[in-house]
């Protein structure tokens, strides 16, 4: 970090190396460690919402049994009108459009999600269909999907399990065993190994504490076992590791993360891509980083599920939805700031016809 002495804060190296892009660490004003903490990392974790903003919101005077017939209208019939279809479900929210399958069974004896899969295909069919299911039962099904067959996707896991709030990882445990009569801690514990499992499994406890305090003592005290755990000796010791990133708030976390700067004199995410390896490193930094930033973390998954060749749709569509509603605005502005282009615009390079329309809906482009 360069070091402005004037105004006691930290210039942000650049989104790869280090703290990502308006995520200057937290300080202490009065030059006294201790005394005082600046405010923690901006704009704060996922589960801190006041401070995030979806580009999908309630929509007003809302009529549940207008917009079932609406989507009725748009089915019946030779043909599809697809532009209704995304202009009623990409313009409600998750609740809303719960409401709407309720009132389409209701009015018309016939499942919504049934006559969607029947009338549209492909990605698109993908991105609507997702936007029917209640959220944990959405990411239960991603999950499931992960892990089944040949192979499993770990970024799937991370990032669906690492960077969730405890009442997120209890609601998709328990529409996970709904859906599929299995259980999520099982099917992870038998899919990974080593002490990536360890991390997945210490998670899914849904077991951090949530609090906005932070105990300074307890920070520097962390802070100092993660650095010996680490850069000073010879190997990890990612028990240590596991020890503190799983069990402390992510107010917590941020103080120590600032801690392990002033010992080391470099950030946590420089340490863990240093001492870790693998799925371990990946999972580690997902933590730290969604901490730290959460919306410049999902930011760089949006990039990444569309840089280079092709487009990995079952990602940018799960991250689309499900940050729509959370975040979305601020990793807009994170996603410009970082790569010099705006989301809707790759999202147009990479995508077409109602597919493209509807992934501009959500992000309210």
């Amino acid at each position: 970090f360069r070091r402005n002495p004037s105004s006691m804060a930290y210039a942000p190296p650049s989104f790869v190396s280090g703290y990502p892009p308006g995520a200057a660490p937290v300080h202490y004003p009065t030059g006294q460690p201790g005394v005082a903490y600046a405010p923690v990392f901006a704009p704060g974790a996922p589960q801190a919402s006041s401070g995030t903003h979806g580009t999908v919101v309630p929509a007003p005077n809302f009529n549940p049994i207008a917009d079932a017939e609406a989507l009725r209208k748009a089915m019946k019939g030779f043909g599809t009108d697809e532009k209704a279809i995304i202009e009623v479900l990409t313009h409600r929210s998750a609740a809303q459009r719960l409401e709407i399958a309720k009132a389409f069974k209701m009015s018309f004896g016939k499942d919504l999600i049934a006559d969607l899969k029947s009338e549209l295909t492909g990605n698109f069919e993908d991105v609507i269909v997702a936007l029917v299911h209640e959220r944990s039962h959405y990411e239960a099904a991603c999950l499931r999907k992960a892990m089944k067959g040949a192979g499993t996707d770990d970024h799937v896991l991370i990032e669906l399990i690492l960077t969730r709030s405890n009442a997120e990882i209890k609601a998709t445990k328990a529409a996970y065993t709904e859906q599929f009569q299995r259980d999520l801690e099982a099917d992870v514990s038998s899919e990974t190994s080593g002490y990536f499992r360890r991390i997945l499994v210490s998670a899914l406890q849904a077991f951090r504490p949530d609090t906005a305090t932070v105990d300074v003592a307890q920070a520097q005290q962390d802070a100092k076992a993660l650095f010996e755990a680490g850069e000073k000796r010879f190997g990890t010791d990612e028990s240590v590791f596991n020890q503190i990133l799983m069990a402390r708030s992510p107010a917590q976390l941020r103080a120590t993360f600032q801690e392990y700067y002033n010992l080391s004199h470099h950030d946590i995410l420089h340490a863990i891509e240093n001492e870790m390896s693998g799925d371990v490193k990946k999972a580690y930094k997902a933590i730290a980083h969604s901490v730290i930033d959460a919306p410049a973390f999902f930011a760089g998954r949006l990039f990444k599920s569309m840089d280079g060749v092709g487009t990995s749709d079952d990602d940018l569509i799960r991250l689309v939805v499900t940050r729509s509603e959370v975040d979305m605005v601020e990793i807009k502005a994170a996603f410009e700031k970082e790569f010099g282009k705006t989301l809707a615009r790759m999202i147009e390079g990479d995508c077409k016809g109602d597919y493209k329309r509807a992934l501009l809906a959500l992000i309210g482009a």
